[in-house]
């Protein structure tokens, strides 16, 4: 599965839909996780860690929504 985890636009808004260790789970269970650029900044946990965590960096949303079959993100 090809999930993607976009950054989220709402203002003062710093949680991101999936967790590194979320992430770390679906990679080692051979999925494929895209994250979009700065996704975590807010919460210090931006894209090193989530690099770390075996995903692909992308620069917009519209990447993230083209790329991937399931999206994973925040509604409030």
């Amino acid at each position: 599965m090809i999930i993607g985890v976009p950054k989220e636009i709402k203002n003062h808004e710093y949680r991101v839909g999936m967790a590194v260790a979320s992430v770390r789970e679906l990679t080692a269970r051979n999925h494929t996780v895209f994250a979009q650029s700065g996704a975590g900044s807010g919460i210090d946990s931006g894209g090193a860690d989530y690099r770390a965590a075996t995903v692909a960096i992308l620069s917009c949303i519209a990447a993230i929504f083209t790329a991937a079959s399931v999206s994973i993100r925040l509604k409030t």
